[in-house]
């Protein structure tokens, strides 16, 4: 059986598009670098006390003193570490990914549970991001915008949107069909059955793909150290490239303590999601008329 040309495949395919979308990842590396800057701007140049102290208070607000008093633990071995302008510089490359994948993975999510067609093209597609090894993403990455953060926000971005795409679909396809048959027995129209009805109840597990897609952002920028991402990713890999067990430890604990602190912040929001649908459904209610 003759071998398939699958990696010259690969290679005209990603050669024809840093050719001839060369200008699209010029736009697409100018947003990247504006939204990085702005979150490098409030992490990495603002006092480490600062932004401590409202690290803090997100925590109190969300899990109370016990996690409040954790994030000061933490926060202060982390800046007793000379790591804490190294940790915000990732924590602005996981926010920066993790809010394109939101925005991109949500729509998706709710497209694919509304539409059986979109849901089969785009379920393969999904299958493929997830199980390809996640230092592939960073070949085509490094071709398009070379090296430094835009290339990591991008293999960050296509590695961390899967989840939300997954979990916003389950979610409104989990919807009672009861509540459903009771919307369009009133009258609701296919927009009004998603606004009021089916977001509302999908909240919980949309919320769950947040949490997961932040989780995945932090790893991949992790990884992305190795092609110029700088952060803790650049620190573990000076680490292993010098053998210096001490100071790929060190990196490595704040990465440990920056994502448990996430996980567990975008975790109460996964399980506080029936009262925000409860919210929502309280906001769409019209004052003059409960009918649709």
């Amino acid at each position: 059986m003759p071998q398939l040309p699958i990696a010259l495949w690969a290679n005209s395919f990603v050669s024809w598009m840093s050719t001839h979308l060369a200008a699209l990842f010029l736009v697409i590396s100018g947003i990247i670098k504006g939204a990085d800057s702005v979150f490098n701007t409030l992490f990495v140049d603002a006092s480490w006390i600062l932004m401590l102290a409202i690290f803090v208070l997100i925590a109190l607000a969300v899990r109370g003193w016990s996690s409040a008093v954790a994030t000061i633990m933490g926060g202060l071995l982390i800046q007793n570490m000379s790591l804490w302008t190294t940790t915000m510089s990732t924590l602005a490359l996981v926010i920066t990914s993790g809010i394109f994948a939101l925005a991109v993975g949500i729509p998706l999510g709710i497209w694919a549970g509304q539409t059986e067609r979109a849901r089969t093209v785009i379920r393969p597609i999904l299958d493929f991001m997830q199980t390809m090894p996640p230092f592939v993403y960073l070949i085509p990455a490094v071709l398009f915008f070379s090296l430094g953060a835009v290339p990591a926000v991008f293999a960050t971005f296509v590695f961390a949107v899967p989840p939300v795409i997954r979990l916003t679909e389950l979610g409104l396809r989990q919807v009672p069909s009861e509540l459903v048959e009771a919307g369009e027995a009133f009258g609701a129209t296919t927009g009004q059955l998603l606004v009021k009805i089916k977001l509302p109840q999908a909240t919980p597990s949309i919320l769950a793909g947040v949490n997961q897609t932040i989780m995945l952002a932090l790893s991949m920028v992790v990884i992305a150290g190795m092609i110029g991402a700088g952060g803790l990713g650049g620190t573990v890999l000076q680490g292993i490239s010098t053998l210096d067990a001490g100071l790929g430890f060190t990196g490595g604990l704040a990465v440990v303590l920056m994502a448990i602190y996430l996980d567990r912040m975008t975790e109460r929001l996964g399980q506080g999601g029936l009262w925000i649908s409860s919210v929502i459904g309280l906001l769409n209610k019209s004052p003059k008329t409960n009918t649709f």
